[in-house]
């Protein structure tokens, strides 16, 4: 119908052509297709996108408070890039996540962090990754009101980053252009978390270590004990699949059970050691499951390998990539100890088959004044149980060791299978005191039968990274349940005497208490901004008070046509 007015108005424009009631009539065609054009490119206004989104790490460690403190969120989608972020929801790419950009959107007072992170991480150059694992492990030390939320990226998400990161790069243009096109064209995107129940504390978290052996023989014999932590940990729970951190280590772990088992089957070839394998929860939280464990073992078991002749305790922690090895200790060990000894045929296999591996040892002693550990061995340590790490990272605040981009794309299986095989032949060398028999540096035990097997490798990383593996999430959802029921059977394949620990915290002094709703679903709504309605309203009133002048004027239009028809035919 607007179409057929515009239409009508512009045929009598033709007739009057060169009169002052053909320019009037030119201006209100125009102001016509103004508000048409208006119109149609409101329509799809009212279109929407639900998706699933990721609240960042909120939880209380010894009475500290970390991560973000709300959930709700109601705000226009702005880029980074824009000047005016105030009570706005920043929406950024992994590349543009930096602790300037974060700093600035809490200075603004901004409504709200969405950060977009790729399907594939395998696509996303080094450089950037650890340019968001450095700002990641930095914003994690903070506490922050601001909601702060992760999503991967999809083709919806994509183009509202695009629509909002153009709207941001049009403003350097000139005010006139900028204010039309805000007003007529710019669709702006709301974005919803439209949840009004008040976040809850989580202290009933269950802890869950396992531990399985393999017994030696002779009377009483010392104890190896090999043990690594399973959770993982990152700026959002549940998109935190540690791979190399630590998957790879546990994924060692249970490689090493399965071929000391083998080995220790024939009786004849039993060493004089018990080996005592354990999984431990909580390891990014404090190791507060290495603690809980060694509690029950030392204050309240009366029976214990740990009450006995330990040799050492052997720690795993990030062993998927690199070539570098360090093995992390408390103080120096002394010479002919077990560790001195251990790490002498470290150093043998390396030296003779992987000479290409850089190996070292880092001292730091323990302080007893942090809140939180450095390595699990420093739980060990503090029960005068002598034990070390062994992992490829030298610091142990690299922020490599908690990053929702430490997926499978950071492991190297064959530098995994490397390791292991390190690992496996420096304990075998140990335990059979293979050295002072005359072995050579080159002999190899695990082959053949006992070789270390890539398909193994690749098949235990694969299910340990199958599902985000946080601490809070390990004893409530059923997919958690069930690895952990996998890890347990693989325990009971191999080891003998397995245990599963459940340690519940305390509600009144607990460790660490967690809070609820990391998991929400978002709405993104297409809307007009404000100015469009002030437009709008403009172009009616205007719209209106020319048909008014019209009809209020409609004699003298009419006579003035009359006369000018009349002319033409004469």
């Amino acid at each position: 119908m607007l179409l057929l007015l515009i239409y009508f108005v512009y045929k009598m424009m033709e007739k009057l052509r060169g009169s002052m009631t053909y320019r009037s009539l030119r201006m209100m065609a125009l102001l016509l297709l103004s508000t048409h054009l208006v119109y149609t490119s409101a329509l799809s206004a009212a279109s929407s996108y639900e998706f699933t989104a990721y609240r960042m790490q909120h939880y209380s460690l010894h009475q500290e408070k970390h991560g973000c403190q709300g959930a709700m969120v109601v705000a226009e989608a702005r880029s980074p890039d824009d000047l005016s972020l105030t009570r706005r929801c920043v929406i950024m790419k992994l590349s543009e996540f930096t602790i300037e950009r974060f700093l600035e959107s809490k200075r603004q007072n901004a409504a709200a962090l969405l950060i977009l992170i790729p399907q594939n991480i395998s696509t996303v150059p080094e450089d950037v990754i650890q340019g968001f694992m450095v700002t990641e492990s930095e914003v994690l030390k903070m506490e922050t009101l601001m909601p702060v939320y992760v999503v991967p990226e999809d083709e919806q998400l994509l183009y509202m980053y695009a629509e909002v990161k153009h709207a941001a790069a049009t403003k350097s243009t000139s005010i006139l252009i900028r204010v039309l096109r805000s007003m007529v064209t710019t669709t702006a995107f709301q974005i919803l978390v439209n949840n009004n129940s008040p976040i809850k504390a989580i202290t009933d978290n269950s802890i869950i270590t396992l531990e399985g052996v393999l017994p030696g023989v002779g009377e009483e014999p010392p104890t190896i004990v090999i043990t690594a932590h399973y959770d993982s940990f990152g700026l959002a729970p549940w998109l935190s699949y540690g791979a190399d951190s630590n998957a790879s280590g546990v994924t060692m772990l249970l490689e090493l059970a399965r071929l000391f088992q083998r080995l220790y089957s024939d009786a004849r070839n039993k060493a004089q050691f018990h080996l005592l394998f354990s999984l431990t929860g909580g390891g990014k939280y404090n190791f507060i499951g290495t603690k809980h464990w060694l509690a029950e073992n030392m204050d309240h078991a009366e029976s214990s390998l740990l009450h006995d002749n330990v040799a050492f305790v052997l720690c795993l922690d990030s062993l998927g990539s690199g070539d570098e090895l360090f093995l992390h200790v408390s103080r120096p060990p002394k010479p002919e100890t077990p560790q001195f000894n251990f790490i002498q045929q470290l150093q043998e296999v390396i030296s003779s088959r992987f000479p290409w591996v850089r190996f070292g040892t880092v001292h730091k002693k323990i302080n007893l004044q942090d809140s939180t550990l450095a390595w699990e061995h420093e739980h060990y340590g503090m029960r005068h149980i002598p034990g070390f790490t062994l992992s490829h990272l030298q610091d142990s605040r690299s922020e490599r060791r908690g990053s929702i981009l430490d997926t499978m794309s950071q492991v190297d299986i064959r530098k995994l299978k490397r390791n292991t095989v390190i690992v496996a032949e420096a304990l075998v060398r140990y335990m059979y005191d293979l050295s002072d028999k005359g072995s050579p540096k080159e002999l190899q035990v695990f082959k053949g039968s006992l070789d270390v097997l890539d398909s193994r490798l690749s098949a235990l990383m694969t299910m340990l990274t199958s599902v985000p593996r946080a601490t809070q999430l390990m004893d409530t959802e059923p997919q958690h349940t069930l690895l952990i029921s996998s890890l347990e059977q693989e325990f009971r394949r191999h080891l003998q005497h397995v245990y599963r620990h459940n340690f519940r915290q305390d509600h009144r002094d607990p460790d660490i208490t967690f809070f609820d709703q990391m998991k929400q679903q978002m709405m993104m709504y297409r809307v007009k901004p404000a100015a469009f309605d002030l437009f709008l309203g403009g172009c009616i009133a205007g719209y209106l008070g020319l048909v008014f002048y019209a009809i209020q004027n409609f004699g003298n239009f009419y006579a003035r046509l009359k006369a000018i028809v009349k002319n033409k035919q004469q």
